[in-house]
């Protein structure tokens, strides 16, 4: 584990790695926006700043001339290039003009009617794991639950094997979490990765199915195939993406309610209001940070930023600002007026959008079915990732009373 230097001073010297806040962020960026700090910064690892505030996290997402996005990591990381020397490139790091047609490209694969076919195969999915451990009357459910649904679900889209799935969360893991502060790691997974997808092309071009790489194998941009490094940029954001972000999603709610009995409980015999609840627990929880980096020098509510320098779009930051959100540090699962930015915003906003609502919904819906009182076994024993996406990654619970399906 690498060791983090203390924080003694979040916005001039803010570290995202700390454990204060992987655990707990939300009571340091109101401290910041109280102290009126709509902007933190940094010097660790590169000069970087952190939005406190929606206003300043859309602001940035919506100024693509200043802001590119050709790096989106929270932390600088080497870019991914096959042997030609070709940088590997998906939607989420490509700049206009680029961006607007090879994004275009994937959104069928995303509309709410594509992903809905997905649904019965996810309830499915869902009432077998939990058939697995109902039993025992207790279970980590961010390991042995929400870990196990997004890469089954991506799976199918990507034409790869299910039974992998374990397989591909620790790789993603490795490569967006734990290789965040540790370079070895990172390009260890990350290497897996690549040649991985690389062996599934080969696969597709002798063996087509119905399935996203073999569509993208024969798309076209503008009359022409679509660039080889352009398709191996984006099945593989398809696992990174689609894989860390949906676990945590899942597994934040679950926390939620294994801590909060009324909620659950109302739930429980309101379940028309789970997806209202979907929007809140993504407000609330919002697992996602993404990067950009300046085009230019500028200025940041009078910092000044040179160019090359890096700002985090802290979504989760914009979606607990009092300024857009009333009481936002409370979660009201029946909260109406709910515009909130976890999936980004501006011409990024994620594309999985509706596959994650509908992963969420159906995760949520399935476990209250089956396990409709449950809490935690021990608040101390959950465990937190952070960095780029945070989530729990052991959550234990317990359940005295289940029903079996």
């Amino acid at each position: 584990m690498t060791t983090v230097e203390p924080v003694e001073d979040w916005a001039e010297d803010f570290e995202i790695f700390d454990p204060e806040f992987v655990n707990d962020p939300y009571p340091i960026w109101k401290d910041l926006r109280d102290s009126g700090c709509p902007f933190a910064r940094t010097e660790r690892r590169q000069v970087t700043y952190m939005p406190t505030t929606f206003q300043g996290v859309r602001d940035v997402a919506a100024d693509t001339d200043t802001w590119s996005s050709f790096s989106v990591s929270v932390t600088p990381v080497p870019e991914n290039y096959d042997a030609d020397g070709n940088r590997l490139r998906s939607i989420i790091a490509t700049d206009a003009p680029e961006h607007t047609p090879e994004r275009r490209l994937m959104l069928p694969f995303f509309a709410p009617r594509a992903v809905e076919k997905y649904r019965e195969h996810t309830q499915e999915l869902c009432r077998k794991l939990i058939r697995e451990f109902i039993e025992d009357g207790q279970a980590d459910i961010a390991e042995n639950y929400a870990r196990q649904i997004p890469p089954r679900i991506i799976a199918a889209i990507l034409g790869i094997d299910p039974e992998r799935a374990d397989d591909f969360t620790t790789w993603v893991q490795g490569s967006l979490e734990l290789g965040l502060q540790d370079p070895v790691i990172r390009e260890h997974y990350s290497k897996i990765i690549r040649e991985f997808f690389k062996g599934e092309i080969k696969d597709r071009m002798e063996n087509p199915g119905d399935d996203l790489i073999s569509f993208l194998l024969d798309a076209e941009i503008d009359g022409e195939p679509v660039p080889m490094p352009v398709i191996r940029g984006n099945v593989g954001l398809m696992l990174v993406a689609g894989i860390d972000t949906t676990w945590s999603s899942i597994g934040s709610a679950l926390w939620h309610l294994a801590s909060h009995p009324e909620d659950r409980r109302r739930l429980v015999d309101e379940p028309e209001l789970i997806p209202t609840a979907v929007e809140e627990f993504l407000r609330a929880y919002s697992p996602v940070t993404m990067a950009r980096i300046a085009t230019e020098d500028t200025t940041l509510e009078g910092r000044e930023v040179k160019e090359g320098e890096r700002i985090m779009l802290t979504f989760p930051a914009a979606n607990r600002d009092p300024e857009m959100f009333e009481n936002p540090e409370e979660v009201i699962i029946d909260r109406q007026r709910n515009r909130h930015v976890a999936f980004g915003s501006g011409i990024h906003r994620c594309a999985g959008s509706n596959l994650a609502r509908m992963e969420m919904n159906v995760a949520i819906e399935e476990f209250l079915k089956m396990i409709p009182e449950f809490e935690l076994a021990d608040p101390d024993a959950v465990t937190w990732a952070g960095g780029q996406v945070r989530g729990p990654r052991h959550l234990p619970v317990v359940f005295p009373n289940r029903t079996a399906l």
